[in-house]
């Protein structure tokens, strides 16, 4: 899996300004109804992954799972290590959920996506 494209679209999300990046950040832009697609790392915190799948649920924000690490993403937004982060514009999150769904598809037709626990959970709007 090429991770290289999504975090490519996460820094030029973030230069242009509609990535909230952290958590008090990410719960604000939820809060206000900016947020259009949150995002949280495969190692976040027990803590950190209930607390946006509940403000997820509430302010009805698509929650997913990335593929890859806290220092991998604060990275491509050249910062610290970041465990989560609210895309705030509609194409950017049209952009990143396609490609998050198409990855997911791809590791189900290799039989790796553990169904209760695999990298990918989803909170959808209904």
């Amino acid at each position: 899996m090429n991770n290289q494209k999504i975090l490519s679209l996460l820094g030029l999300c973030y230069k242009a300004g509609r990535l909230a990046a952290g958590e008090v950040r990410c719960e604000t832009a939820v809060r206000s109804g900016d947020a259009k697609l949150v995002l949280v790392t495969e190692d976040a915190s027990k803590n950190t992954k209930k607390k946006f799948t509940n403000r997820c649920a509430y302010y009805q924000v698509t929650l997913m799972t990335l593929p890859f690490t806290k220092i991998v993403l604060g990275k491509a937004l050249g910062k610290e290590e970041r465990s989560c982060a609210a895309v705030c514009e509609e194409g950017f999150a049209k952009s990143i959920r396609k490609w998050l769904d198409e990855q997911a598809e791809e590791m189900e037709g290799n039989d790796i996506v553990n169904e209760t626990e695999g990298w990918m959970n989803r909170v959808n709007k209904d």
